[in-house]
């Protein structure tokens, strides 16, 4: 704990360190390669899909990538901004939980390989198939869907685990501020929309997003006592 002139911290806050932490921990986790059989770190693979998953366990957006997987779910989830953090489709506060589903067999691929990247793009329409139908809302958070494949592709091993502590966790599921994270975003992305010509993507996305947050504050609301947590008017009065 730091008690000193706050203005000569020179490290990040709590949260953003926090989850540094975690996700490197995570990205360094051991994993038995199932062609080599040897222990590989699971975000050093260069060929993949990822998916992240909110404080509910919700499926909230699915990608790909063949550049590897540690750099594009750091770009995600850091500092590094990508577009879908940018234009608040995806909120990195939300995401408890990394999926990945690697393809070791593409490990020493050029980027450019089209029977590479035809696999790749089969298996990021298969696993967002598969979100989608996991999903309360039968939606996730991409404003575009996946490149086409034509058939679907098998599923990989996977590796999933939290990239955040106990001590994040207690304070970002608190449903108060979730739904107060939910309507902010919510008003970032609306505000995007408004300042520019956008697709229809976008636009999706907001309504799953005030889908979500109508989900949150009905179940705060119904949690607390629903109707019968409502005063009447003269209650109070002496």
């Amino acid at each position: 704990m730091f008690f000193g002139n706050p203005d000569t911290v020179n490290i990040p806050p709590f949260e953003t360190e926090d989850l540094r932490i975690n996700l490197a921990r995570y990205l360094d986790s051991p994993v038995v390669d199932p062609l080599t059989g040897q222990t590989v770190k699971v975000g050093n693979y260069k060929w993949g899909v990822y998916a992240f998953f909110d404080y509910d366990g919700e499926p909230i957006y699915v990608g790909q990538t063949n550049e590897m997987l540690r750099t594009r779910i750091r770009r995600h989830l850091t500092n590094q901004r990508t577009d879908a953090v940018a234009m608040s489709v995806l909120d990195p506060f939300e995401v408890l939980e990394v999926q990945v589903w690697p393809l070791p067999e593409y490990q020493n691929t050029p980027s450019r390989d089209a029977a590479a990247r035809h696999h790749l793009n089969t298996l990021e329409r298969t696993v967002t198939a598969m979100a989608v139908a996991q999903s309360q809302f039968k939606a996730i958070l991409n404003e575009k869907d996946p490149p086409p494949g034509f058939e679907v592709a098998y599923i990989p091993q996977s590796f999933r685990d939290r990239v955040v502590s106990e001590r994040v966790y207690d304070l970002r599921s608190h449903p108060d501020f979730r739904v107060a994270r939910r309507a902010l975003i919510i008003s970032r992305l609306a505000q995007v929309i408004s300042e520019r010509k956008v697709q229809g993507g976008l636009r999706r996305v907001l309504l799953v997003q005030a889908k979500r947050l109508q989900w949150l504050a009905q179940r705060r609301y119904d949690g607390l006592g629903g109707a019968a947590s409502v005063e009447t008017e003269g209650d109070d009065d002496a």
